[in-house]
């Protein structure tokens, strides 16, 4: 049965797959202090409560909202391409969009092919046992599961400084996806942590967001500008510099993305202008503009309102007056969240007779 799964994956074009084991595993022992310290900032979700009194949150524990789980399989498809890294120099008044975010939307794509996975997983277990698979389950992303913590006992990698999921021959810039059954699936084992002594990810963060192996969601880039839905912290707005939607820096500090495989699977290829986006150009559309440019993109995920908060950020932080004029008629929006960020952004700007 497991070749069988694994060999099934791999054809359907994941890079990475394993079995984890369906139960509580030790590292989400810490998942309710971390919730409560708060530092999961506004993604409520998190939150979720388990159908059972005895267990408060559904990420502690999988059994506690599929008791019939035996098995999770998790999968990694690459999504790296042969771009520019974050971390390396820019034109002046570009931005930057996540590298996940440069082609189709990969909830989509990662789903199409977990659910031809259950397909194969419930016909060799038909063929296996002349009965039905039972019951089965698929995620990327939304469920009510820590694929990393999964994916690690999976043996897909090991979870980095960075908090990343980290694998030796593909590095960190891979989708998770997992299929969680109630077949039992003998389980591989996680990896060595191979970070040693490297603390690149923890010294290039600009906020300060990590500490080793630990995360404070509110000060991360990627939090601020796609999870967090009001005004950015002002004392955190110049660390965002030019990011307008999520953070790669600790990925692309890592050593072991230097020499990481690139995919060649065109859902993933960047899309016309997210690489090094340009800023104004952005900032240009209307609504129905930005709905049409971004159809099946995962940069909806900002949506309309916290792009253009966050093109104010990017734009202030930049110190070019070429944006004033844009910034002056953001900062008499309707948007009160875009009124404030506009003006913040203008008070950083140099006078309007310098950097043209």
């Amino acid at each position: 049965m497991r070749r069988a799964v694994l060999a099934a994956a791999r054809e359907l074009g994941f890079e990475l797959a394993g079995i984890a084991p369906a139960q509580a595993l030790p590292e989400l022992q810490a998942f309710p202090a971390w919730i409560a310290s708060g530092r999961a900032g506004e993604m409520r979700y998190l939150e979720r409560k388990a159908p059972r009194a005895d267990a408060p949150y559904a990420r502690e524990n999988i059994l506690h909202v599929f008791p019939w789980a035996r098995s999770v399989v998790c999968c990694g498809l690459v999504y790296n391409t042969a771009q520019p890294k974050s971390t390396a120099p820019a034109p002046p008044g570009r931005g930057w969009i996540s590298r996940y975010a440069w082609g189709d939307d990969y909830h989509e794509v990662l789903l199409a092919k977990l659910r031809r996975l259950a397909e194969h997983l419930r016909a060799a277990a038909g063929a296996a046992a002349g009965e039905e698979a039972g019951e089965d389950r698929v995620y990327v992303d939304t469920g009510p599961i820590v694929e990393r913590v999964y994916a690690r006992h999976a043996g897909l990698g090991w979870i980095g400084k960075n908090t990343c999921l980290i694998d030796q021959h593909h590095g960190s810039q891979f989708f998770l996806g997992t299929l969680v059954t109630s077949l039992l699936i003998a389980a591989d084992s996680a990896p060595e942590d191979r970070c040693g002594s490297c603390t690149r990810c923890l010294e290039a963060c600009p906020t300060q967001a990590l500490q080793p192996y630990q995360m404070d969601a509110r000060r991360c880039i990627a939090y601020l500008t796609i999870e967090l839905r009001g005004a950015v912290p002002e004392a955190l707005r110049p660390a965002v510099g030019r990011h307008v939607l999520g953070c790669d820096i600790c990925q692309d500090v890592c050593p072991w993305n230097r020499r990481a495989p690139v995919t060649d699977l065109a859902a993933f290829q960047p899309r016309p202008g997210l690489v090094n986006p340009d800023l104004e150009e952005l900032a240009a559309m209307d609504e129905t503009a930005y709905r049409e440019r971004f159809r099946a993109s995962a940069v909806k995920r900002a949506k309309w309102a916290g792009l253009r908060r966050n093109l104010a950020l990017a734009m202030g932080n930049s110190r070019q007056a070429r944006f004033r004029p844009r910034l002056q008629a953001w900062s008499e929006s309707d948007d009160a969240v875009l009124r404030e960020h506009a003006r913040w952004a203008l008070r950083q700007l140099e006078p309007s007779d310098a950097n043209p």
